[in-house]
This record gives structure tokens, C-alpha cells and sequence, in this order.
């Protein structure tokens, strides 16, 4: 059966990395209608599509500052009129652009190195086992979630699993690009923040389990710790959920920002699951800012 190249966008069936060798309630917040979404389904009051002039133009001042886990590796993409000073064209419309052209090793590389990403400062590395196809939303979050992100629209869902140096890990890691503009992903930023719902366990991703790998039991309920952050200045809701590779059911999953406290002394939060979630989401979005930035240089 062919396969997406290394090289290649996103397309076709999905793709099985064989394994790296082994090394020796919070309280309910009602969320709005509609309760399903996909591209068949959109919203019935739909944003208004993204537009390359004045509707980004009020955005120009955003900036999204990404911490990294181990070092202090910020950046920024400014939204702006492509006919500014700058002479570059519009980031946050090449992002939301990127999902039907961008390699699969630049987005999701075939190893991360987390250096410092580890519990205590210590040292990750996470090797990439499988890449789901490109794909709708239909079947890729519980229902609760769907609706929550359901104001924003699906246009495109990219993911990929990765597992850790010992394969006592799985992580799966997703971009969801989406039909907003700017000041609707600004929105719904805001929700989340505000009512907290990138930290209910109602709401955690669902991870991707991919046949033949070590991810093969990796279902809804292995799910561990998580995290889910809606950018601003992208089109992009980026998430990250981890569990264990043999397919223990946890009865309590934690939000990866208390998994990753010192003082935690929770299942996923002993494991470092915590920080398998948080420094994978990291490094991806890393990449896509990468990418978007190559995209918006000015040509010499």
C-alpha cells in the first residue's frame, strides 16, 4: 500500500513508523450548540471567512508568546496587512494554509529532542511511531469538545503519535486548522481561558491509536494527562495527549500543566506524562512557527 513520503504533505492512508528499538468536575460550564461539526455540518452561524486585508489589519498588534519547556525560546507572528512595511505576506493566512502543502518531517518530526523537557530538568526524547492521514473532525473529539470548538469550524485535523525512548510511552499530538479569522479564534481563546475548559477532563483530545505500533492500545481510556491551547495569531487549535504504552486504563487524568508540578503526586504526574504532553505540544507548534516564518520571509 503506498505511503505519504518523508518529504511529502499530508495525504492517503495512514502512516505506521516501525517501533524505535528498545533501549535496555471541575464545575460544568454549559458550552454553546451545535453539539457536531465537520465539514458536512458547519456551524449554523458560520465565521466569516479569513480575508487578507483589513480584518487581519486589526490584529496587527497580537502576539503569541509560546514558552518552551527547557530554555527561553520565544517568538512571535505578527497578523497584518501583506501590502505593511514589512513587505510580507499575511502570517496568520499562510498558517492556516499550511495543512495541504507542508512536509510531514517539518511539522512532525521523526525524533524531538526535549532537552530539559523531562520531570527534574531531565532530558526527553520522543520518536514518531505514526501519522494519521489529514482529516476531518467527525469522529476526533468526544462531543462535549466538538461543541466547544464548534464556533471556530474544521477545516483540516493533522496528528501523529510519538512514544518515548523506554516505549513505556505514547504520545499523540494534533493541529486542527480551522475556518476562523483572527478575532474569532481571539474569542474563543478567551472562553477557554476564562471558563478554564483546556483543563476539564470532559474535554481532553482523543489520542490517536495507531495499528501495529506500540500505540495500538492507546484508547479513550489510557488517556493520562493533556494539554490544549487555541492560538491567536494562527488558525490553530494545537493539543497533545499522553498514557502508557501497555494499555492501563487511569482513572484520573491530570491537566499536563498540574501533571508537570513538583509537588504532584498523581499517576500521570510520577510518570511524567505530564511532560510528555506539554513538551511535545511545545516543539510542534515550534515547527509550525517555523515553517509559517519561512512561508513570510520576503524573497531577496
Amino acid at each position: 500500500m503506498p505511503m505519504t513520503g518523508p518529504g511529502e504533505p499530508f495525504s492517503g492512508p495512514a502512516r505506521h513508523i516501525p517501533e524505535p528499538p528498545d533501549p535496555t468536575h471541575r464545575h460544568h460550564v454549559p458550552l454553546a450548540p451545535p453539539d457536531t461539526y465537520d465539514e458536512e455540518n458547519p456551524p449554523p452561524q458560520p465565521v466569516a471567512p479569513r480575508r487578507r486585508g483589513s480584518v487581519v489589519a486589526a490584529a496587527a498588534c497580537v502576539v503569541l508568546g509560546l514558552g518552551l519547556i527547557g530554555g527561553a525560546v520565544t517568538g512571535s507572528w505578527l497578523t497584518g496587512d501583506s501590502s505593511g512595511a514589512s513587505g510580507k505576506p499575511d502570517a496568520f493566512t499562510a498558517a492556516g494554509d499550511l495543512w495541504h502543502s507542508i512536509p510531514v518531517d517539518e511539522l512532525f518530526p521523526p525524533t524531538v529532542d526535549g532537552e530539559g523537557a523531562g520531570p527534574g530538568s531531565a532530558d526527553r526524547t520522543w520518536t514518531r511511531i505514526a501519522v494519521a492521514p489529514d482529516s476531518g473532525c467527525k469522529d476526533a473529539f468526544d462531543p462535549l469538545l466538538r461543541k466547544a470548538l464548534a464556533p471556530a469550524g474544521c477545516l483540516r485535523l493533522l496528528r501523529a503519535t510519538y512514544t518515548d525512548a523506554t516505549r513505556s510511552h505514547v504520545t499523540t499530538v494534533g493541529l486542527l486548522f480551522t475556518k476562523a479569522d483572527s478575532a474569532a479564534m481571539g474569542v474563543l481563546h478567551r472562553r477557554f481561558e476564562e471558563q478554564g475548559l483546556d483543563r476539564r477532563r470532559d474535554l481532553m483530545p482523543r489520542p490517536y491509536a495507531a495499528k501495529g505500533t506500540v500505540a495500538a492500545g492507546f484508547g479513550d481510556a489510557q488517556r493520562a494527562s493533556w494539554t490544549l491551547s487555541v492560538l491567536t495569531d494562527a488558525p490553530v487549535v494545537a493539543y497533545a495527549v499522553s498514557g502508557f504504552a501497555d494499555g492501563r486504563a487511569v482513572g484520573e487524568p491530570q491537566p499536563a500543566e498540574d501533571a508537570m508540578k513538583a509537588d504532584a503526586t498523581t499517576t500521570p504526574a510520577q510518570a511524567g506524562l505530564g511532560h510528555d504532553a506539554q513538551g511535545l505540544a511545545d516543539r510542534v507548534e515550534r515547527s509550525l512557527r517555523k515553517t509559517v516564518n519561512s512561508a513570510t520571509e520576503k524573497p531577496s
